[in-house]
């Protein structure tokens, strides 16, 4: 009586050709074209593409199409039974001069991919910041940035205007409390950030904050600093709101002389210096204030920029530090 058929001598079946067992060993190094298997194993495209047909059948190998081209690779999720017959076959091809010869060939393959990215590279130098911005956008490095915030971050964009920080913001952290004193900004930024679930606009000055003790991780002041009669004392309320240890980032221009702003945008301050924001973020309770000057923008008509950060420090330091140090 002939023993049944065991589902592993169908795989060995697929296995029995060189040329399957060729293919695998390949894509198992690295995804491939048909063009560029065709290459490294110097075949013609047809006899690839019949066989690499079998192999995905079978399920040893899975593809991708990605614009006109299908990229095909091993199979990742082979079972334990047919992963073992793959390396003692693979174990027994690797060292003969055609396995060998075809490592070399897929090296070289890669080389060129890697030929023609130089290439590229080499000749757009010089354009590529404007071709990046044509195609991504102006703001794309800082977009992707926001991926570094901790997703269990509440923060608080304090005079947020029309909501774009928050809106760049929201889908990284758990919540963003967007705060303006003005309805007309808020009405702008309540229709833009209308699809983020996780963002709270509110009615608000930075003197009185709509918001209870220590409920926030981080606060933003975003160009908003420089509209604020008296810095301390709002500089005193994001102390309030923020737990200790939350961290504070200030972005508002340095030190510059054009009065203009003052009568048509309503500037109270013509910018802000690093000595003296130093001394208000202490005497509002916070430390290690890291004031950075900002590059320009050459697309940018105003004055320049800074960022400055620094941490909330709990009360009690507080009252120790004033103890230890009250003139500096």
């Amino acid at each position: 009586m002939t023993a049944p058929r065991l589902a592993i001598h169908d795989r060995m079946v697929e296995l029995a050709d060189t040329t399957r067992c060729r293919l695998l060993a390949a894509l198992e190094r690295q995804e491939l074209t048909v063009g560029e298997l065709a290459q490294a194993l110097q075949l013609p495209q047809s006899t690839v593409s019949r066989h690499l047909r079998i192999l995905a059948d079978q399920e040893w190998v899975s593809s991708r199409a990605e614009g006109v081209s299908r990229w095909y690779r091993r199979h990742p999720l082979l079972d334990a039974d047919t992963l073992s017959l793959w390396e003692l076959v693979r174990g027994a091809m690797a060292n003969t001069p055609a396995a060998l010869q075809d490592a070399a060939r897929i090296d070289a393959v890669l080389a060129s991919r890697r030929r023609s990215s130089q290439a590229f590279f080499a000749t757009a130098s010089a354009e590529w910041d404007t071709l990046r911005t044509e195609l991504f956008g102006a703001r794309a490095d800082l977009l992707a940035a926001c991926a570094l915030l901790s997703p269990q971050w509440v923060v608080g964009d304090l005079g947020c205007g029309t909501g774009a920080l928050t809106a760049a913001l929201a889908p990284h952290v758990q919540h963003v409390h967007a705060i303006d004193a003005s309805p007309a900004m808020l009405t702008a930024a309540s229709a833009r950030l209308a699809p983020h679930a996780n963002v709270t606009v509110t009615e608000g000055a930075l003197e009185a904050l709509p918001l209870n003790d220590g409920v926030l991780d981080v606060a933003v002041m975003m160009l908003v600093m420089h509209h604020v009669t008296d810095p301390v004392r709002a500089l005193r309320e994001v102390h309030r709101v923020l737990r200790p240890g939350g961290r504070l980032l200030v972005t508002d221009m340095r030190p510059h002389a054009n009065e203009r702003y003052r009568e048509q945008m309503g500037h109270v301050w013509l910018g802000f210096d690093e000595a003296t924001l130093r001394g208000w973020m202490r005497e509002a309770g916070f430390e290690h204030p890291r004031y950075v000057p900002l590059a320009m923008d050459p697309q940018a008509h105003g004055p320049a920029l800074f960022s400055c950060t620094a941490v909330a420090m709990p009360r009690a330091a507080m009252v120790l530090a004033y103890t230890m140090d009250p003139v500096t």
